[in-house]
This record gives structure tokens, sequence and C-alpha cells, in this order.
């Protein structure tokens, strides 16, 4: 199983447009309904930064993720949106309590 938090920060007048181009990717998301990914955007206070925490159980390493169109449109240009580029870092999970086990 792998965990992924990518953190980045977009330019203050295309936080709206990212933050669009994030729900595109939960509409699918809900359409699809890919059993072995949990996914979560958090949007911070300032309003331009996004941390995203990505989990794939499906033990080929098959990124379903990014077999979605929507989620290449967002990846599409996101040089150009952010003031600070996606960070990307592995997480290990020290504990948890109900963060991912509700159903949308």
């Amino acid at each position: 199983m792998s965990r992924i938090m990518v953190r980045y920060k977009v330019k203050p007048d295309l936080a709206e447009t990212n933050a669009e181009l994030v729900r595109a990717v939960y509409e699918e998301l809900h359409r699809v309904r890919p059993s072995h990914i949990r996914y979560v955007t958090f949007r911070l206070d300032d309003g331009v930064t996004f941390v995203r925490l990505y989990t794939n159980d499906s033990g080929d390493g098959r990124n379903a993720l990014g077999e979605l169109p929507s989620f290449r449109r967002f990846l599409d240009g996101i040089a150009d949106r952010c003031d600070e580029p996606p960070a990307s870092t592995d997480v290990h999970e020290i504990g948890s309590y109900r963060v991912f086990d509700h159903e949308d």
C-alpha cells in the first residue's frame, strides 16, 4: 500500500480555478468509484495552499487516479498555476480515527 502527501501553493488569482479542477476530479471519482484508492484534498487557511493525501491499495501499484481524464486535466498546467510546485512525499501512518472509513 502506498500513501502519498502532496503540498503545493498556487498563484492567488488561480486558486479558485485550481479548486474547480480539484472538484472535477472528485465528481469523476464519485461516478467511477475506484475501490482501491482513497483520496482527500484540503485547502489551507491562506486560500492558496493545497494538500492532498492519496492512498493506493491496489497491490500492483497501478495509479487509478492518473488514469482519470479529470485528473489529467488538473495536472495540465499545474506548473503555470503554482507559486510553489507540488512537493510529494511518502507518509507512514502512526494512527488514525475515522479519517477514511466513511462512504460519500
